[in-house]
């Protein structure tokens, strides 16, 4: 068997929806690729479950390249050079990757990437992880940018930490800042990209946490929102500061549109297994005519790997998350990222979804492609409805060049 079939087979074992007696990795405190309470209240997001490739692909000239994950790993050390990328694309965030290269290897990790960069001074940002001896550019340096300073060669396990903000990219290494970058035409967004270049490379603990995102709801009243009192949800804001909706149908909305974004909020589901949803991209003033990224935290037979109704995080009717992450009447993380035609979902920092729509263009998402910004609604089911929202802010995506 060849490497391409290797690597096709590893991908889709790795990808299978974990078993319901998996390590439930939205629920501990520390540990490798899990989340602690802390970074989740921060907005952190895994982008490596540890145990799949769930939300990753490999560049078409990567296919050879033999990634595999064990023990919560993620380790290269065969092939072609080429990159294994996210399949959102992002742009504002603080990223944090644990890496150990074997010495005199070179890999590195890419940002705000094109999957296939020919020019790493035009297609992305290369944080390159070399040792001194063996590059112009070593470990923490921005390949054919700016060499970072210092000796930081090592055996063991390393910790980048990127701040990447307009055109300011800020690295640490070690908890060391050892790159401070500026450019002044940056690109807007990309990928996030592990390459392997030479010799063995193994990756952990890949969170990113979007930054610049804004409240849009002031807990205090419904301000910049939009009601429907023809419609039989009552939604309010609490003593708390809470959103809450109850009884249905009907639906609450924005007053901002939105097409590219980053969204996270808080949910609390007060009932067992109540239906309700965020709706993205609606065209305004239509009955919950948009996207629907599932609120549903009911599973079937025991089994969280089993959701009803699409489950929570799920596109509904598009694809079912691949894991019912969150629980009734606690509190819940939400995060739902939308660019271009592809959008992902994390419960509780845990990727649920992945998924892209490959119809043709429509200005109505009931009936194909919509690319257009539109309105976020918020969604009363029925009668039993009885939900609370809380720290709902967002951020828009800009091109992956400005201007153009």
């Amino acid at each position: 068997m060849n490497r391409p079939h290797v690597w096709k087979l590893s991908l889709l074992l790795l990808a299978l929806p974990l078993s319901a007696a998996a390590t439930p990795l939205w629920a501990a405190e520390a540990g490798s690729n899990q989340l602690t309470s802390e970074e989740l209240a921060e907005g952190w997001i895994l982008l490596f479950d540890g145990q799949t490739l769930f939300g990753w692909k490999p560049a078409d000239n990567a296919d050879e390249i033999n990634w595999t994950v064990a023990d919560g790993v993620l380790t290269a050390s065969e092939g072609k050079p080429g990159l294994l990328h996210t399949t959102s694309q992002f742009t504002d965030y603080q990223l944090k990757v644990d890496f150990r290269s074997a010495p005199g290897g070179n890999s590195g990790v890419f940002l705000r990437t094109s999957p296939k960069p020919a020019d790493v001074t035009r297609d992305g940002y290369e944080l390159n992880i070399a040792d001194t001896a063996d590059s112009e550019f070593p470990s923490g340096s921005f390949v054919n940018r700016r060499r970072c300073t210092g000796d930081h060669d090592s055996a063991e396990w390393q910790t980048f930490d990127v701040t990447a903000t307009g055109g300011r990219f800020v690295v640490k290494l070690d908890g060391k800042t050892v790159l401070d970058y500026t450019e002044a035409k940056p690109l807007g967004r990309g990928f996030i990209g592990l390459q392997f270049r030479t010799g063995k490379i193994e990756f952990r603990n890949v969170k990113l946490k979007p930054l610049q995102l804004k409240s849009i709801f002031n807990g205090k009243d419904l301000a910049g929102w939009k009601t429907y009192p023809d419609m039989l949800s009552v939604f309010s804001v609490t003593p708390e500061g809470w959103l809450n909706v109850k009884n249905g149908k009907g639906q609450i909305e924005t007053e901002g549109s939105y097409a590219d974004f980053t969204f996270q909020s808080e949910v609390f589901v007060n009932g067992k297994a109540l239906n309700s949803g965020f709706f993205y991209r609606c065209i305004p003033g239509e009955t919950m005519n948009g996207y629907e990224a599932q609120i549903q935290n009911g599973y079937l037979d025991d089994d969280r790997t089993k959701p009803r109704d699409c489950g929570t995080g799920g596109i509904f009717r598009r694809q079912d998350a691949r894991r019912v992450v969150a629980d009734d009447f606690t509190w819940f993380h939400n995060t739902i990222h939308a660019a271009g035609n592809h959008v992902a979902v994390w419960v509780n920092g845990y990727q649920v979804s992945d998924w892209t729509d490959h119809r043709d263009p429509d200005p109505n998402p009931r009936r194909g492609l919509r690319l257009e910004a539109g309105t976020i609604m918020i969604q009363g089911h029925d009668p039993t409805t009885d939900l609370s929202f809380r720290k709902l802010r967002i951020v828009e995506l800009p091109p992956r060049r400005p201007g153009k």
